[in-house]
């Protein structure tokens, strides 16, 4: 069986090196800089306040599902996420594998979106970092499984020089040693990116591992209200949602019922 998440860093790499290669990066940092002074909204703070803590993702694709909404469009559904409770969204800005681009972010923002915006991708390069900002993003999400420690400890440092939160992406025991360099948000994904096969009891197992006070977020695998509740007992404040949300006919009304069984 192939390795999923090796194929997609690998492509990854030649697709950061041919966006550097695209990309006028001193105008790009010039123009970065210029937004230091006006801070994003908050990740973290959001899920410590939300009544529900979810992450709505706005996912078209999948490499394991294919497209699961093709036609979603990123003007239409991570604002109504935003009217029907989500404390915070996920935008997905992989476009070979998951059919999203960095700009969708800033689609959704210029449609009126102003809750926290997790940019999720396969982050390798600083480059990357520097376009989360520019589009809009509020945190970052950062996979131990695709990093060497340093370069998480490097990159972690760039996000918050940018004014960017860091979701750390953690899926086995090992993994957890990654947040010794604290990350903002502790993410527990229940998807193994090797093979896609998804569990969420991987975060009932590795939640006790954890420190009490860290912001923990289970990610993926999550359809049930039930399960939620359940993660909440287990130290959960935040909720990743995507797969469950998109396939429905208008993403949002999905939100708003889910979120009504709570």
């Amino acid at each position: 069986m192939k390795d999923i998440l090796e194929e997609i860093t690998q492509w990854k790499r030649i697709e950061v090196e041919r966006m550097k290669e695209q990309t006028d990066e001193r105008s790009l940092h010039h123009e970065v800089e210029q937004m230091l002074d006006s801070p994003v909204a908050s990740m973290r703070q959001a899920l410590q306040k939300s009544a529900t803590g979810i992450i709505a993702e706005f996912k078209r694709k999948s490499p394991s599902k294919g497209w699961i909404k093709e036609d979603g469009e990123p003007q239409v559904i991570p604002t109504s996420y935003q009217q029907n409770g989500a404390a915070a969204v996920s935008i997905l800005t992989d476009q070979r594998y998951f059919g999203g681009q960095d700009e969708f972010i800033l689609t959704a923002r210029q449609a009126g979106l102003t809750l926290p915006v997790l940019y999720k991708n396969f982050v390798i390069d600083e480059s990357q970092l520097v376009q989360a900002r520019r589009c809009g993003a509020s945190a970052v999400l950062l996979i131990a499984a695709c990093l060497k420690k340093e370069d998480y400890r490097s990159l972690r440092h760039l996000a918050h020089e940018l004014g960017l939160e860091v979701l750390l992406e953690m899926h086995s025991r090992p993994e957890l040693e990654y947040a010794d360099d604290e990350p903002d948000l502790w993410g527990i994904n229940n998807r193994n990116l090797g093979t896609f096969v998804t569990d969420v009891q991987n975060s009932f197992d590795l939640a006790p591992l954890m420190p009490r006070e860290a912001l923990k977020v289970s990610e993926s695998g999550i359809a049930r209200p039930d399960t939620v509740k359940a993660l909440r007992l287990a130290g959960f404040q935040g909720f990743l949602i995507g797969e469950n949300l998109m396939k429905a006919d208008d993403p949002g009304v999905a939100l708003n019922q889910f979120i009504s069984k709570l």
